[in-house]
């Protein structure tokens, strides 16, 4: 059967003037920096251009070669090979090695749709987990390309626009749910952030160029955790932590890999949850604001408490408690504001739920409740959860019933997948009183709220 010849690829190997030698010399000496040997040869090149297929995990290490090249994003999905399939499935987990490798996984990654949640297990090696660790703890900065010729120019209002884009998304994740503007949200990043950082703008403005995208990138891997799709969320931000290297932002860095912890956490994997958390401390330490600090802290003490380790969990509550008595707002980043004492509430609730530690539980646990600023909805859902939970450990069945009941009803929460498994925990945890009128009436009372949900 006679092949077509790629003209994709060759119009791109034209355009960054390389021969077949050297786009196959570039290829073997990216894999070889990730640790990979890879046998590519002109010859193979050679068969790609006149047709042939290619392996997805080659063709994104060939989209990367051509992207350093260009100077550009190349996508595996430019090079001609796969007739519009999506092939981001197939690429590794593995830490971005370079700052170009992070941008084309952006890219790809803001073409892909989290919309439909995976099962809840997602295992990470913990080579690539300790890796990507080593490597931002070691890291030196990129630095920024600044006056790059060209027409277009950035300038801070542009970066203004982007911080204001971010904050409003962030508002609505906080209230209804990462399921409700993930998507939006990457055609904003894909169309409207991503090609601004390839053009023109001095080091001032394009440091803070990299610190917005930065943020709308973390967003996008906090929404799609929150969304349930863990693998996307996962590439989205071990991509942003690479990100985070452009300008050596060590407290952006740390709050990455807290976002890590918290979905290990989540996951099941306490070992790396802590590992995570850790990393985060430890690499931003001298860097990193009393708030910030305070964040870190409490993601070590919930993957503690999640570990059964009264003892650690209980320093890093109170590590994190003095960081937060020592924050100062006017030096803090606005990203940072909804760190108050009632998200560290909401946090040491969990913490002693998750201990058994019934009393404080309880009593943290209608703190946060009674403390969190109702625009946090998902936040105040979480906390009465967690109160629900606390009451049945306590033996208070009615009012656990009567507490989940009141989260259930506020119903915007229930866009987030998290908010959901908190509910079916629940319900499972409930269900031992079977018998009881007042679970079966539950039972059917989040049912009707799930089918509404479905209807809006």
């Amino acid at each position: 059967m006679d092949r077509e010849p790629n003209a994709q690829l060759i119009s791109l190997m034209d355009e960054a003037n390389v021969s077949n030698k050297g786009l196959a010399k570039r290829m073997r000496d990216l894999a070889l920096q990730r640790g990979e040997m890879l046998g590519t040869t002109h010859v193979s090149v050679q068969r790609w251009r006149d047709g042939s297929g290619i392996q997805p995990k080659t063709a994104a290490i060939m989209a990367n070669a051509l992207s350093a090249k260009l100077q550009r994003r190349i996508s595996p999905s430019d090079l001609g090979f796969f007739g519009g399939t999506d092939t981001t499935a197939a690429m590794t987990e593995s830490y971005p090695a370079t700052s170009t490798e992070a941008l084309a996984r952006l890219d790809s990654l803001s073409s892909e749709s989290s919309d439909v949640p995976e099962a809840r297990g997602l295992i990470i090696a913990d080579g690539d987990l300790n890796a990507a660790v080593l490597s931002w703890i070691t890291a030196r900065p990129d630095g920024i390309t600044a006056d790059r010729p060209g027409r277009q120019r950035v300038g801070m209002r542009d970066v203004r626009a982007i911080r204001t884009a971010g904050k409003m998304f962030m508002e609505l994740d906080f209230q209804f749910g990462g399921g409700h503007g993930h998507k939006a949200l990457r055609h904003y990043f894909r169309h409207e952030v991503l090609p601004l950082l390839s053009v023109s703008y001095s080091e001032k403005v394009g440091t803070a160029l990299f610190g917005a995208a930065s943020e709308i990138a973390q967003l996008l891997g906090w929404t799609a955790y929150d969304s349930g799709n863990h693998r996307i969320a996962h590439r989205y931000l071990t991509a942003t932590l690479r990100l985070s290297q452009f300008t050596d932002d060590r407290m952006f860095g740390g709050r990455i890999l807290s976002n890590l912890s918290h979905q290990a956490n989540y996951l099941g994997n306490y070992a790396q949850s802590t590992q995570l958390a850790r990393a985060a401390l430890e690499g931003a330490r001298g860097r990193a604001t009393p708030r910030a600090m305070a964040m870190f802290a409490s993601m070590e003490a919930r993957a503690l408490s999640n570990a059964a380790d009264p003892v650690g969990a209980g320093r890093a509550m109170n590590e994190a408690e003095r960081y937060l008595e020592r924050a100062d707002t006017t030096t803090d980043p606005e990203w940072l504001s909804y760190f108050t004492p009632a998200e560290l509430m909401g946090e040491f609730c969990h913490c002693f739920r998750d201990l058994k530690q019934r009393k404080e539980a309880l009593r943290h646990a209608q703190r946060a409740v009674d403390i969190t600023d109702p625009k946090y909805a998902r936040s105040v859902g979480f906390c009465r959860m967690v109160l629900a939970q606390s009451q049945l450990l306590n033996g208070e069945l009615e009012s656990a019933l009567t507490t989940a009941g009141l989260a259930v009803e506020a119903g915007d929460s229930l866009q987030s997948a998290r908010f959901q498994r908190y509910v079916g925990d629940f319900q499972t945890e409930v269900n031992a009183h079977s018998g009881n009128r007042a679970v079966a009436e539950f039972n059917e009372r989040v049912r009707e709220a799930i089918a509404r949900l479905e209807e809006e």
